[in-house]
């Protein structure tokens, strides 16, 4: 890939508490395991929360002398203009570059998920969250209509089909992340991936299956680690083994192209 343009992976939705930041910092250091160079920009200079977290992996690693694998992160605030000039930069000689967008609208946010070739959008699983992309009829819980964000991201696909050939680039592959499943009723849960399932017809999102509600998420962000850090991460219990797990079906999901890694990768079990 090195001799191609980065890979964007644009992690976006325009709500925030959906485990955005903290699914966008796990698949970078999973890509980086994985001897993959990766960049990351941070378009939330308010809430920094993917920078910080890198930042603190940064601070543990000189704290405890060990090497572990790394995303470099910027955080951007400007113009469009800026931001693709800054996506040059950080992206010479990388294979991904990875996008945490903050939970509102926001223009530079919007044109990060139009210029994705994957774009993430993580949710709960609530309907609250599924009016980000589409609304539901009270009764039946069928999809009568496509949110704004939803057609914004369709008719920017339309537009990448078109200049798919010109610009040598991927079509952009949309992936809705349900998030957080652990503690949501069952027929609830039914309901939402009834009306995912018809309206990923009318769209052309794939749906994958995210992180569950762990508390082990909120403890690692002050020393930077994720669950691939195996070795720093003293005795894991059987939930954390199953976060694990799930993560490692969520790299797979996402179906990102491969690459020759420049140095042997690392083990991620």
């Amino acid at each position: 890939m090195s001799a191609r343009l980065p890979h964007r992976i644009v992690f976006a939705n325009e709500k925030g508490g959906t485990g955005k930041s903290t699914t966008a910092v796990h698949i970078a250091i999973a890509l980086a395991y994985r001897g993959a160079r990766v960049a990351a920009i941070d378009l939330d200079p308010r809430q920094r929360t993917m920078a910080r977290y890198l930042e603190n992996r940064v601070e543990t690693a000189a704290r405890r002398q060990i090497a572990l694998p790394h995303a470099a992160c910027r955080v951007y605030e400007g113009d469009i203009e800026g931001l693709e000039a800054l996506v040059a930069e950080v992206g010479s000689g990388a294979d991904y570059v990875v996008f945490d967008t903050p939970g509102r609208d926001d223009p530079l946010a919007r044109h990060a998920a139009t210029e994705a070739d994957t774009l993430v959008t993580p949710m709960n699983d609530s309907f609250v969250d599924f009016d980000l992309i589409g609304q539901v009829e009270g009764e039946t819980f069928k999809v009568k209509r496509l949110s704004f964000y939803a057609e914004l991201i369709w008719e920017a696909r339309l537009k990448r089909s078109r200049a798919t050939i010109e610009q040598q680039r991927r079509q952009m592959d949309w992936v809705v992340v349900r998030n957080r499943t652990g503690h949501v009723e069952a027929r609830n849960m039914a309901r939402i991936e009834q009306a995912l399932t018809e309206l990923s017809k009318r769209v052309g999102f794939r749906v994958a299956q995210g992180l569950s509600e762990r508390v082990i998420y909120r403890e690692l962000f002050p020393s930077g680690l994720t669950l691939l850090d195996k070795g720093q991460l003293g005795e894991l219990g059987t939930s954390h083994l199953v976060a694990r797990q799930e993560l490692r079906e969520l790299v797979k999901s996402l179906a990102l192209p491969e690459f020759i890694p420049p140095q042997p990768r690392l083990e991620l079990a």
